[in-house]
């Protein structure tokens, strides 16, 4: 099983921020220092959604080109970059294979808003701290294989309970259920006790 690489990409923050500065400061060095550490990993986010050495290496070089070209909008006091790096990656990824497929529609989600900066305010404090992350691989290890399947679906390819359904030639109402049980499971286990 694949777990979320995104979770381990914001373990080492204060590297990250002053990394994060000197990319805004236009450092090529920095680039070469951020690809050193989060390429393979965005590499691996992005062979897992097409499945194809060669276009998974070309996207990898566009994911950072774009990151270099987005530095001005990031804040790294708001959020660290290994996040918003495996996330450009990921979205590059899903864009290329509804373009191959041609599955583009009106209805598509446009996924480059998505790689905006500002969407990864307080994303560490909120999910990505080396406990949660603890928590939601515990959590991810108790869905069964069906639940597991059709979230890593969603995450990885970005497909719709329908699109599930047709790739997995069930019924639209089962993938509904287990996404739904999925979700629910995934909810419980990450929730924070209350105390008294």
């Amino acid at each position: 099983m694949f777990f979320f690489p995104i979770l381990f990409a914001a373990l080492d923050s204060e590297t990250d921020r002053a990394l994060a500065a000197r990319l805004k400061a236009r450092e090529p060095e920095a680039l070469r220092e951020l690809y050193d550490k989060y390429g393979r990993l965005a590499y691996s986010v992005i062979f897992r959604v097409v499945r194809n050495a060669a276009a998974a290496e070309d996207l990898t070089q566009e994911t950072f080109l774009r990151v270099w070209n987005r530095m001005a909008g990031f804040d790294a006091a708001r959020g660290s970059i290994g996040p918003w790096v495996l996330t450009v990656a990921r979205n590059r990824a899903i864009d290329y294979v509804r373009s191959v497929d041609g599955r583009m529609s009106q209805n598509a989600i446009e996924l480059s808003g998505a790689e905006s900066p500002a969407l990864f305010v307080d994303m560490e404090s909120v999910i990505l701290n080396s406990q949660r992350a603890k928590l939601l691989k515990a959590a991810f290890h108790k869905l069964s294989e069906q639940q597991r399947t059709v979230i890593e679906l969603a995450y990885f390819e970005g497909l719709s309970q329908t699109e599930m359904a047709e790739r997995l030639s069930q019924p639209l109402g089962t993938v509904k259920t287990w996404v739904r049980s999925a979700l629910r499971l995934l909810r419980e286990e990450l929730e924070e006790p209350v105390t008294v």
